[in-house]
Parts: structure tokens; C-alpha cells; sequence
């Protein structure tokens, strides 16, 4: 199976021991939706936006034997539209957070 990292950072697994399991380097080439933000109302005085997001750009064609970890936003975009997208499940369940609450790391992946 060829895994191929389409985000800006690497996607490190982390074992329940708490070592690193799996570390997928960021091929390089990062996938990307666009987005169209409206403006719809307001809140107590602030704007209030929609945002939906159009097309994926920087996603290879699917290919036998390969899948793609994507973020989340590309993820969304194509849900249930292929059959090779993957991410980091970022949830609370999933992330490995540091001492400032960064992500370092995730239990799991998701499939889209």
C-alpha cells in the first residue's frame, strides 16, 4: 500500500505506550480546497459568516493500490465522493496534545 501525505506537516500515529508507531513525512505537495465565504447576518453587532468550500486542487487521480491523507477541509469537500482519503483524527478523542495544547500526533486515522 503507498500512503502519500498530502498535507503541509507530517502525520505521526502514536502508540497507546505513547511512542511514535507510524510517522507519514508531507510528500511536498499539499491539497487544498478553495472557499467561498458570505457574509449572512449578524450577532450582537458582528458579522456572521457562511463558509462552504468548491474545488480541490493539488489531488493526484485515484490510483490502484495508493490512498491520500488530506486534511480535514478536503476531506469534507469530497466526502463520500472517493475512496482513497484519509486524515489525522484531530478529535478529542484522537489528537496527542503537548504541555500548550499543540498536535503532535494521533491515535487513529479517519477515512472520508
Amino acid at each position: 500500500m503507498n500512503i502519500v501525505n498530502l498535507t503541509p506537516h507530517d502525520i505521526v500515529v502514536i502508540a497507546e505506550d505513547g511512542t511514535e508507531f507510524r510517522r507519514y513525512p508531507a510528500s511536498g505537495t499539499i491539497a487544498r480546497a478553495a472557499s467561498i465565504t458570505e457574509i449572512i447576518g449578524e450577532l450582537d453587532g458582528v458579522p456572521v459568516a457562511r463558509q462552504q468550500f468548491g474545488e480541490v486542487s493539488d489531488l493526484p487521480d485515484p490510483e490502484p493500490g495508493t490512498v491520500y491523507l488530506v486534511s480535514l477541509v478536503v476531506g469534507q469537500a469530497l466526502k463520500g465522493q472517493r475512496n482513497d482519503l484519509y486524515g489525522a483524527d484531530t478529535s478529542p478523542e484522537g489528537a496527542i496534545r503537548d504541555a500548550e495544547g499543540r498536535i503532535v500526533g494521533t491515535r487513529r486515522l479517519v477515512k472520508y
